[in-house]
């Protein structure tokens, strides 16, 4: 298997180069199971946002919750947000929005408990997730954020793939290419 070597928040990483389609490869950034990493990208992403500039922090399920966790215990915040991709048993009167995801095959559907949403209204929210390809999940997400009544205030990554590089509405610690099925960098 070919891998991509990667230094993000201070450490090294060789990355899985996985297929997405017969003619796209992406590099595989996983945070479970590893602790150092998603402690270091937490403190990163931090640094990247005055503290003051939201209420909340956000995300999709499901790698990112390790992220999203590690961010409000450094920064003792008391609350963050999951936008869980079924509606749950303990959601009272879940919203939904539809996401499209490149590492997701088809449409999937966030939720967001209304308890959550009232929450939200009126707050600033700050949207992470591990790595921004298409932006699809954050569409998904900002959608959620309107629909409870809240306000995007940023958007961060760990990592920004292909063309989200050049997205002047998020920050990211580290660039990521896509790849050919020989592991090369698509050009």
């Amino acid at each position: 298997m070919h891998t991509y070597p990667i230094t993000v928040a201070g450490l090294k990483r060789e990355l899985p180069i996985c297929k997405v389609t017969d003619d796209l490869y992406i590099g595989a950034f996983i945070c479970f199971g590893d602790a150092e990493l998603t402690v270091a990208c937490a403190k990163a992403l931090l640094e990247l946002v005055d503290a003051d500039s939201y209420d909340y922090l956000f995300t999709a399920e499901a790698k990112s919750i390790p992220l999203i966790h590690e961010m409000a215990r450094q920064s003792r915040a008391d609350k963050y947000f999951i936008a869980r991709k079924g509606p749950k048993a303990y959601m009272p009167d879940p919203i939904h929005v539809e996401d499209q995801s490149i590492t997701t095959a088809g449409s999937q559907k966030l939720y967001l408990g209304r308890d959550d949403a009232d929450l939200i209204r009126g707050k600033r929210i700050l949207l992470m997730d591990d790595v921004i390809s298409t932006g699809g999940s954050l569409l998904a997400m900002e959608a959620l954020v309107r629909e409870a009544g809240g306000t995007v205030s940023g958007k961060v990554a760990v990592l920004a793939e292909g063309d989200a590089q050049q997205r002047p509405d998020i920050q990211y610690l580290a660039p990521l290419p896509l790849f050919n099925a020989d592991g090369t960098v698509k050009a």
